[in-house]
């Protein structure tokens, strides 16, 4: 398996056809996804190919999101990635692991956002050069020949959940990167802040945006609170290294409990 370790949680989307944005999308996010894909009208994607072959971008903080395998644009991306210095791609409507194991000259976030790619979830992780797995909610939907993945108060329906959920189990069972899908509504930061700060909790990785006003929340949102911080520190401080269950703050703490005290300290970043 193939390793790769982003700098923190933010992903921001990119269109491949406006240049001018590569550079501030990079200075705002952790990662910047440039979108060869659905962000890209198709007249526009020969244009888009040239300016990500002409892009000075770091490639350990770009993923480069081509067309799906059915796609004829796909092999003309793959072509001009082949040209440039960039190594890790996001494959769009992944669903199968052959279409994964296909691109070996690359690291690869395996984007599973149709009923097929959800049902094949387990193969696709097990592909050697695939580094994390990303859930889409409006294409999943669409494959399945519906309409709406949120109530009318926003709340994912539960099919989007379940797809959701599988996503992260499967890739944090093979130590995988997860990520969470966007949020389109990108001025409803109150509910991307939840959202957010929900997949933090639970165990992704990181959450995609499509917007530079969403990296800050979605950053604060996986951020522990001083509150977390101390409690872990307790809990840690507690133990003292002992095995089996000590009572902190009049909770018995074992190992789960322990466990995740870590995770709240590892993701504290340094200023």
């Amino acid at each position: 398996m193939t390793t790769w370790s982003p700098p923190g949680p933010a992903y921001l989307f990119c269109p491949a056809d406006r240049p001018e944005r590569f550079a501030k999308a990079a200075a705002v996010a952790d990662v910047v996804i440039v979108d060869l894909e659905d962000g890209v009208a198709p007249e526009r994607r020969n244009e888009a190919r040239e300016n990500v072959r002409n892009s000075t971008l770091d490639p350990a903080t770009t993923i480069i999101r081509v067309n799906p395998t059915s796609s004829p644009e796909h092999e003309r991306d793959l072509a001009m990635l082949h040209d440039t210095s960039y190594t890790t791609l996001m494959l769009a409507k992944t669903s199968s692991a052959d279409e994964v194991r296909s691109l070996n000259h690359f690291n690869v976030i395996a984007l599973c956002e149709s009923a097929e790619g959800v049902v094949a979830l387990e193969d696709i992780a097990a592909c050697r050069n695939v580094v994390g797995l990303m859930w889409g909610s409006e294409d999943l939907v669409a494959s399945l020949g519906g309409y709406s993945s949120r109530h009318h108060d926003g709340s994912l329906r539960d099919v989007a959940r379940y797809a959701r959920a599988r996503t992260l189990i499967v890739a944090r069972a093979r130590h995988l990167l997860a990520l969470d899908a966007v949020l389109l509504n990108f001025e409803d930061l109150d509910a991307l802040a939840l959202e957010a700060a929900d997949a933090a909790a639970m165990g992704f990785t990181g959450t995609a945006c499509v917007h530079p006003t969403q990296v800050g929340v979605v950053r604060a949102a996986y951020a522990p609170s001083e509150a977390q911080i101390s409690w872990a520190r307790r809990v840690l401080e507690g133990t003292n290294g002992r095995e089996g269950a000590v009572r902190v703050d009049g909770l018995m703490v074992d190992g789960p409990v322990l466990a995740q005290a870590r995770q709240i300290l590892s993701r504290v970043r340094e200023p």
